[in-house]
């Protein structure tokens, strides 16, 4: 009796698309991709978690801000208003979903499953932070919709579009700092911390008071702040209003301090609960 054994040519794996026998993983952009589309339709599949943090800013700009015709018939200050309650929508949304969202997935028996597969980190991380800037365009659509309609507030297209790129970079600190806080700390813990970061901020940041009223320390201490930055930044992408000359730098500053705090607390929590 003979036999005919089949012959594979020098790399080439007993099946399509394998190398060596083993099979070829997605390459990483297709990782982030495929982390970026998990994790959206798990947050929009809870509707609640995606509205509540849309509510506040836009109750807030449609009691505070419309019913006052000196700021809501100038277009200049309506611009600015939606600028800074924008920028609230931003932070409340990055810090409540990936602060508290992240604190809560590592209680779920599915999270240390998908962080040992051999993807790594850097797509998770990547697509939550693209993420934090969808929600954050969300986040500004009840606010554009409400000054369209019931204020004086306008801006051309060139200015809309640069809008929308600020809103992106300025989400990015963020989340980073939302992922910090949920990778070193509990559901229960983080919940009162975010508050306790998100109210101070905004308010240091000139979100619910314009910084002109500020007295000069408090103004001072205010340009050291991400929101402060990120706030005239967005102001300057929608009214032409220059910004303060640090605000770049304070931004990006930021920005490397809490990506470092965010991989760091994601190593220790790797650490503690599995190797």
């Amino acid at each position: 009796m003979s036999t005919t054994a089949s012959r594979t040519r020098p790399g080439e794996g007993p099946a399509s698309g394998t190398t060596g026998g083993r099979a070829a993983l997605p390459g990483p952009v297709r990782l982030t991709w495929l982390h970026l589309r998990y994790q959206f339709l798990e947050t929009v599949r809870v509707p609640i978690a995606v509205l509540g943090n849309l509510l506040f800013p836009a109750l807030a700009m449609f009691f505070f801000v419309v019913p006052q015709e000196a700021v809501a018939q100038d277009p200049v200050a309506a611009t600015t208003a939606v600028a800074s309650l924008g920028l609230f929508a931003i932070c409340s949304a990055s810090l409540f979903t990936y602060g508290l969202g992240v604190a809560e997935d590592r209680q779920l028996p599915f999270d240390p499953f998908v962080r040992s597969l051999p993807a790594g980190p850097a797509p998770r991380m990547v697509a939550r932070i693209l993420n934090g800037g969808i929600f954050s365009l969300f986040g500004v659509v009840p606010l554009i919709l409400i000054a369209w309609l019931f204020t004086e507030a306008s801006v051309t297209w060139s200015q809309l579009l640069a809008g929308v790129g600020t809103v992106l970079i300025v989400s990015v600190p963020f989340v980073l700092l939302g992922m910090a806080v949920g990778y070193s700390l509990s559901a229960k813990a983080a919940l009162p911390v975010v508050q306790v970061i998100l109210f101070p901020l905004a308010f240091a940041g000139g979100l619910f008071l314009p910084p002109f009223l500020f007295p000069p320390w408090l103004d001072a201490i205010s340009m050291a702040t991400p929101t402060r930055a990120g706030r005239d930044l967005l102001v300057q992408a929608l009214t032409g209003e220059p910004a303060y000359g640090l605000a770049w730098p304070v931004l990006i500053g930021w920005t490397v301090l809490f990506a470092a705090l965010a991989v760091g607390a994601y190593r220790r929590d790797e650490g503690r609960r599995f190797r």
